[in-house]
C-alpha cells in the first residue's frame, strides 16, 4: 500500500487520524492535481509528514521509536473530553471556509471554553516538548534555512552564506521544511518563489499564520515581475531578492530583515504585557486599523476585586501582603490574556480588564465572562494551594481565606491614551465603565453580576444567568437591571 493509493485513506481512517470528509476532499484535490492522497491532506493541513509515515510504517509492519510529536489541537479537545467528534467536525468545517483559529470557532459555537482551549494548547506545547524562545544563534553565527526544489540553487546560497559566516540548512522539498521550523527556530528562511506542490507565496503565508508568525521570509526569484512581488508581499514576506544578487546584497538584506523583526519582537514583548498574543498580532498587522488616540466603540468591561484582603494585610508582615498579592494578581491577569482581553490597570487589591480595545472581536462579551469563570476557579486553586501549605507547616485553624467579586458591563465609551506628553496611558472612559466598576463593589464574595447589555451579548450562546431584582447605582436616575451568571 502506498500513499498514493485511495485505499491508504481507509487505513489513515482507521488509525483515527483523518475524518471521512477530510479523505473525500484530498481524493477531490487528488483529481485535480494529481498529487497522492498523503501530499493532499498534508497540504490541506489535515495531517503531517510525521503521520503519513507513520501510517506507512503501519501498513508495512515497521515501527520505530521516535521523539514526542505535537497532536493536532482538535485531537487533544476530543481526548480530553471538551468536545465531541461532531462539534470538533463542525468547527474544522467553518475554520475551511472563513480560516480563523480553530479554537475560536469552538468557543464561540458553545462547545467549549477559552480555559480549555488554554489547557489544550498548553499540554500540546508540552508533548511536543517545544522551546517558547527561539535561538537565532548557533555557535555565534545566524541559523538560515534556505527552500528551493533546486539542488543546484540551494548548494549556490549555501556555500555563498556559510563563507558569509552563516549556518544555512537546505530543503529541496518545502512541506518537510514547514514542518521542521519549530525544531529547527532558524533566524530566517529564504525561500525559492516558483516550487511545485507549495510554492514560496503560500509557504510564506503558512509560516506567518502558525506558530512561527514571527520568522522572517525573504523569497528569492528570477521572476521579477511586480505582480509576483505584490502577491509574496501580501502573504507576509518580509523582503524580495533577486536570484542575480550578489551574496554581499542579499547578506545585507538578511541582516537588514532580521534587525527590522527584531524591533518589531521587542515591540511585541511589550504589548503582550498588557494584553493576549492575539490582540497584539492584531496591532502589529493592521497598525493603521488601531486607533489609540481616542474613539467611540462598544467594549466589555470586568472588574475584579479581592474580598478580605484588609484583614491578611493586617495579619502579614508587609513583604508576605506583596507576596501574595501579586500571587493572586498574576493569576487573575492571566485569565485576562488567556482570554484576550486588555489589561487596563491594576486598582490595589484588584483590576480593571477590557474586551473590545484597542482590537474588537464579535465575541468580546462571551470572552470576558469565561475570563471571569477562569478567575474564580484560580481562586479556588489559591485556596487549596494555601490550605495544604497551612497544614503542611503544621499551623492551627484555618487560614484566611481570599474570595473575588467580579462586576461585567458592556457599552459604548471612549477608548484612548488618557494623559499627557510625559505620562499617558490607554485606558476606557465612559458611563458603562461605571456601571461596571459599581457592579463589582455590589458582588458578593465569589459572585458574578452582569450588565443588562452584557447579557444581551452573550444570550445566543446560552450561557445561564440568575435575573436579579434591579439596583439604584449612584449617578442613574433609574433602577439599572441586574443578572448574576451561574
Amino acid at each position: 500500500m502506498s500513499a498514493s493509493s485511495p485505499l491508504f485513506g481507509d487505513l489513515l481512517l482507521k488509525l483515527g487520524i483523518v475524518t471521512p470528509s477530510q479523505v473525500q476532499e484530498a481524493l477531490a484535490l487528488q483529481a485535480l492535481t494529481g498529487q497522492r492522497v498523503g501530499e493532499a491532506l498534508i497540504s490541506l493541513g489535515y495531517v503531517t509528514r510525521e503521520q503519513i509515515q507513520d501510517a506507512l510504517g503501519e501498513a508495512l509492519g515497521l515501527h520505530h521509536d521516535k521523539g514526542p510529536t505535537q497532536p493536532a489541537l482538535g485531537e487533544l479537545l476530543v481526548g480530553l473530553k471538551y468536545v465531541t467528534l461532531a462539534q470538533l467536525e463542525e468547527g474544522l468545517a467553518r475554520q475551511r471556509r472563513d480560516g480563523r483559529k480553530l479554537g475560536e470557532i469552538l468557543v464561540e459555537l458553545g462547545h467549549c471554553t477559552y480555559k480549555q482551549i488554554y489547557e489544550a494548547l498548553g499540554l500540546q506545547n508540552r508533548i511536543a516538548g517545544r522551546q517558547e524562545n527561539p535561538r537565532p544563534f548557533v555557535d555565534g553565527r545566524r541559523r538560515v534555512v534556505v527552500v528551493d526544489d533546486s539542488p543546484l540553487a540551494c548548494a549556490f546560497v549555501q556555500e555563498g552564506l556559510v563563507a558569509l559566516g552563516y549556518e544555512v540548512l537546505c530543503y529541496q522539498d518545502p512541506f518537510e521544511a514547514l514542518e521542521g521550523m519549530s525544531r529547527l527556530q532558524p533566524a530566517i528562511v529564504l525561500s525559492d518563489l516558483e516550487m511545485p506542490g507549495l510554492d514560496g507565496v503560500e509557504l510564506c503565508r503558512r509560516l506567518k499564520e502558525g506558530p512561527t508568525r514571527g520568522l522572517p521570509v525573504i523569497i528569492l526569484t528570477a521572476n521579477d515581475r511586480e505582480a509576483e512581488r505584490v502577491r509574496g508581499l501580501r502573504a507576509g514576506a518580509d523582503d524580495y531578492v533577486n536570484k542575480s544578487a550578489s551574496m554581499d546584497e542579499l547578506a545585507a538584506r538578511i541582516e537588514s530583515v532580521v534587525r527590522r523583526t527584531g524591533e518589531t519582537e521587542r515591540m511585541r514583548k511589550l504589548f503582550a504585557r498588557y494584553t493576549s498574543a492575539a490582540v497584539v498580532d492584531e496591532i502589529l498587522k493592521s497598525a493603521d486599523a488601531v486607533v489609540l488616540t481616542g474613539e467611540k466603540r462598544e467594549v466589555t468591561v470586568l472588574f475584579a476585586d479581592i474580598r478580605n484582603f484588609t484583614g491578611l494585610a493586617e495579619s502579614l508582615p508587609p513583604e508576605q501582603v506583596v507576596g501574595v498579592l501579586n500571587q493572586v494578581l498574576g493569576r487573575l491577569s492571566d485569565a485576562v490574556l488567556t482570554c484576550g482581553g486588555t489589561l487596563d490597570k491594576f486598582l490595589g487589591d484588584g483590576l480593571m480588564a477590557v474586551f473590545g480595545a484597542p482590537v474588537a472581536r464579535t465575541d468580546d462579551a462571551l470572552r470576558a465572562l469565561q475570563c471571569a469563570k477562569m478567575m474564580m476557579d484560580a481562586m479556588t486553586d489559591l485556596r487549596v494551594e494555601a490550605e495544604a501549605e497551612w497544614a503542611a507547616n503544621g499551623r492551627e485553624g484555618q487560614p484566611l481565606v481570599l474570595e473575588l467579586g467580579v462586576g461585567i458591563n458592556s457599552g459604548v465609551v471612549v477608548a484612548g491614551n488618557i494623559g499627557g506628553t510625559l505620562r499617558a496611558e490607554y485606558t476606557c472612559i465612559g458611563d458603562a465603565v461605571n456601571v461596571g466598576a459599581r457592579l463589582c463593589a455590589l458582588a458578593g464574595p465569589g459572585e458574578i453580576l452582569v450588565g443588562e447589555r452584557t447579557r444581551e451579548l452573550v444570550d445566543a450562546n446560552e450561557t445561564a444567568f440568575e435575573d436579579l431584582p434591579p439596583v439604584r447605582l449612584k449617578g442613574k436616575q433609574q433602577p439599572v437591571p441586574l443578572f448574576r451568571a451561574l
